[in-house]
């Protein structure tokens, strides 16, 4: 590849990359309907045109959006529960990455979980498959605790479904200013989410 040809291409790379940066903070201050292309395009720097240069549309980036976050939380949540652990260690480690993420990714984790019903049905289905994947993550971590003993819950599917939304929840009131570190709150959401399970001392 010609050295012009990979100037362009990081152009090209750097533009995509600032306009979903600026697409997650338009969608979180104003909603997916409230935010216009021009509105993304200002905050990027660059001019309106350029969003249909890399995105056909103001869903597309969207969907871009929420598929980039979903996948960086079923990646992470997956590593969490590999590990050669108990399964209250994986269930805490889990649910700890969790709430790290919707925490120090707040604006995006608002936007990938509170704006889904703007995308179009395809779009949507291809998310749903994301975040049933992240749920059977953790429903096989908790349920594997059952089986050995380590938990007590009579319905792991329903403690894991709980515990995930404790994290979708804290992406809607986080704030960095707050007087709670992300830190904090997943060491806090880790033993709230042993306590729901039942595991044992």
């Amino acid at each position: 590849m010609s050295d012009a040809r990979t100037s362009t291409q990081a152009r090209g790379d750097r533009s995509r990359a600032r306009l979903l940066d600026a697409a997650v903070q338009a969608f979180s201050a104003k909603g997916f309907h409230g935010t216009s292309t021009r509105d993304i395009a200002t905050a990027a720097g660059l001019s309106p045109a350029a969003v249909y240069v890399h995105h056909r549309s103001k869903e597309e980036l969207l969907h871009a959006i929420a598929v980039r976050g979903h996948e960086v939380i079923l990646e992470a949540v997956t590593e969490a529960t590999r590990a050669d652990a108990t399964p209250a260690e994986r269930v805490a480690a889990a649910v700890r990455t969790y709430v790290l993420f919707h925490a120090r990714s707040h604006t995006m984790a608002r936007v990938i979980n509170y704006e889904l019903a703007a995308l179009t049905e395809e779009h949507f289905k291809e998310i749903a498959g994301l975040r049933r994947a992240i749920d059977t993550v953790m429903r096989e971590v908790v349920e594997e605790g059952v089986r050995s003993g380590d938990f007590d819950t009579p319905d792991p599917a329903k403690a894991a479904t709980a515990l995930l939304s404790l994290g979708i929840d804290l992406a809607r009131w986080y704030r960095d200013d707050g007087s709670w570190t992300p830190e904090a709150l997943a060491d806090f959401y880790a033993d709230l989410a042993l306590r729901a399970v039942g595991a044992r001392p």
